[in-house]
């Protein structure tokens, strides 16, 4: 898969596109790449695919934007998985933010020479989101390209989108977000170091790596992990705040792995999230903490049983 950063291509050769922020890619996102997917084949044309670095609700309004369920590199490796051949990430900045409708089709025909473009019924674009799919189908026609939109997909008649994916997480319901994403979430990241509070309790934990500070649950979760050449393995996570040893309010993600205890800092590992245990809690000392990180470890094995 070839990767280009903005509205830039290293040949002049017609693209299928489409076009979003693909946060999560659910099931709905993964129906619209293989629409595109299936346009640039009857066309003999590489598929293509157009993101957005940040997310233009992150750039406008930082404190307001949800939080992301992807990362850029978990979107590149779902779009890789998933058969795209080109990715262009566009820098969303202030400049490209006042960039209007008519221009970004413009660069579309121009720059990545598009043949074919297929984009979410509800996708807006341009400056104050003043395009939409009758303008860009209509530019198309005069530029001697394709325009088609995309219904939303549903699920028990419930329109799959990155917010209901959201949604799921923070109730703790990971079978509906699974349901939504047809995979359960995940989150990836390269293992560092903690300050080792989990080994000194007896249970030792993977300090994970994330890339954003807000993420879209937490708890305390059976988990699978893969990665970096490792085995599929089990564990118990938690993803939080850790309020009993910890004041900073900054949230880390710390995976105990069972019947595991191999060096692994510096690789990079997927946490699977499979069933929510628990909510985190602040207890009155480390001795409390750790008869129920004890509990926690019962309860995850127990369950890996019942759902083998």
């Amino acid at each position: 898969m070839l990767i280009f950063r903005g509205l830039y291509s290293s040949d002049q050769k017609p693209v299928a596109l489409t076009i979003g922020n693909f946060d999560g890619v659910h099931l709905g996102h993964q129906a619209l790449l293989a629409q595109v997917k299936e346009a640039a084949h009857l066309r003999g044309l590489p598929s293509a695919v157009l993101v957005f670095e940040p997310h233009p609700r992150e750039f406008f309004t930082p404190h307001q934007a949800p939080a992301r369920l992807t990362s850029m590199r978990e979107k590149l490796e779902l779009f890789a998985a998933l058969g795209m051949e080109r990715v262009h990430v566009c820098r969303f900045n202030r400049q490209f933010a006042q960039m209007s409708a008519a221009d970004f089709i413009y660069s579309l025909h121009e720059k990545l020479h598009v043949k074919f473009v297929l984009i979410g019924d509800d996708f807006r674009f341009g400056r104050a989101r003043a395009g939409d799919f009758a303008l860009m189908e209509k530019i198309g026609a005069q530029h001697g390209f394709v325009v088609q939109a995309m219904p939303s997909v549903l699920h028990d008649g419930v329109r799959i989108s990155s917010t209901a994916v959201r949604a799921a997480l923070a109730d703790g319901d990971l079978r509906v977000a699974q349901s939504y994403l047809g995979r359960p979430y995940s989150i990836s990241g390269r293992v560092v170091h903690g300050a080792g509070v989990g080994k000194g309790l007896g249970f030792p934990t993977a300090n994970i790596q994330m890339k954003h500070n807000r993420p879209p649950l937490s708890g305390i979760f059976v988990v699978s992990v893969q990665g970096d050449d490792l085995p599929l393995l089990q564990g118990v996570a938690s993803l939080g705040v850790r309020p009993t040893v910890s004041v900073d309010g900054k949230p880390v993600l710390e995976v105990h792995l069972f019947n595991f205890s191999s060096e692994i800092y510096n690789k990079h590992l997927r946490v699977n999230f499979l069933h929510k245990l628990r909510d985190e809690v602040k207890y009155p000392d480390l001795e409390s903490l750790t008869q129920q990180i004890a509990l926690d470890v019962n309860n995850a094995k127990q369950w890996f049983k019942q759902n083998d």
